[in-house]
């Protein structure tokens, strides 16, 4: 797979954990619910502008971003949410799972970037693995 198509993944992953965290930020439940659903919406916000980033990325690179939810569901790696009400405690564990997939993608691209020496895919990609380690260690400290 070569860099272009293992970023439309990436843009493919994102759009669906975009829906994923809207769907719980919508229909979470539980005694957290103000601050689960304040942070869910942070968490979807920081998505929606890393959707944008990839998605521009991949047209500097010279290539063609995904852009129907069909091709992003056949692309990705991340389940989709069922809309139902989920308490605050399953959707943090499920999201916990969700960004490690994510950190696992953004870590691939970025050594692939470095062997191909396309560096500002890999700074990009440092960016992502900065981001997502630090939400896994506060979905972590949360489970304590």
């Amino acid at each position: 797979m070569n860099l272009e198509q293992n970023l439309n993944e990436l843009l493919s992953d994102l759009n669906v954990f975009y829906r994923k965290l809207q769907n719980y930020h919508w229909n979470v439940t539980g005694q957290d619910f103000f601050q689960a659903h304040s942070k869910l919406e942070e968490l979807y916000n920081e998505i929606n502008e890393q959707i944008d980033e990839v998605a521009e990325h991949i047209l500097i690179l010279g290539e063609e971003p995904l852009g129907t939810l069909k091709d992003y569901l056949e692309k990705t790696n991340i389940t989709e949410a069922e809309n139902k009400k989920i308490k605050s405690q399953e959707v943090f564990q499920t999201i916990l799972k969700d960004y490690k997939k994510l950190l696992e993608k953004v870590t691939e691209i970025k050594e692939k970037a470095d062997e191909q020496k396309e560096y500002s895919t890999s700074a990009l990609m440092d960016d992502y693995i900065l981001d997502y380690s630090k939400i896994i260690w506060m979905l972590k400290q949360k489970e304590e």
